[in-house]
């Protein structure tokens, strides 16, 4: 009878330890499938962009949120031609628009050669087009200061994301809340005390 009862209990426990086996292996994927995946904290994380090797009159995208965001370093030629259009703009003081405080200028930016705008047409969703030159070159006339067109509708804005007048946009392009890391690094997301 002990014999029995010796094959019953190492029955028993590898049968337990089987079981326990199995049941780490259902519940890792399970509680594994209960936390966000990267790209689901990246969507709506705060993201970096590093902007140091950015040349002057150059954009970069990158993506926050499944919207493209542009990083536009500006020359000293296009921060010049801000003012000069400001009779021609929609909102030249950005007090209808969609921007951080810190980002309420000319320049609507933290460090006025950096322009962070989000590259979405604020009339349907759109993506603008760049047309930085300023002049005949962008095929936009002669008076054209450089900035954006969007091809879906015609509204265009200036190297601030500005809206002009009569455009079928209603505002200026949205600013996203950043700040500066370090000289060299953007945070796109997060803003605070350390803007600026």
């Amino acid at each position: 009878m002990s014999g029995i009862a010796h094959d019953r209990r190492q029955l028993l426990i590898a049968t337990s330890a089987a079981g326990a086996v199995a049941a780490a292996a259902t519940a890792v994927p399970f509680v594994a499938s209960l936390t966000p995946s990267e790209r689901a904290k990246a969507a709506g994380a705060p993201v970096e962009a590093d902007v140091s090797r950015l040349l002057p009159g150059e954009m970069m995208t990158i993506e926050w949120r499944g919207k493209p965001v542009w990083i536009l370093r500006r020359t000293a030629e296009m921060l010049a031609g801000l003012a000069d259009h400001e009779d021609r703009l929609a909102d030249p003081d950005s007090t209808r628009s969609l921007q951080p405080g810190y980002t309420v200028n000319r320049q609507r930016s933290v460090e006025e050669a950096y322009l962070v705008v989000i590259g979405i047409c604020t009339h349907l969703g759109c993506s603008p087009s760049e047309k930085l030159q300023a002049g005949a070159a962008s095929g936009l006339g002669e008076d054209w200061p450089g900035g954006f067109l969007c091809p879906c509708h015609g509204s265009i804005f200036d190297l601030a994301g500005r809206v002009f007048r009569n455009q079928p946009a209603p505002t200026n392009l949205e600013i996203p809340p950043h700040r500066w890391l370090s000289a060299g690094t953007l945070v796109i997301g997060e803003d605070g005390e350390a803007a600026g």
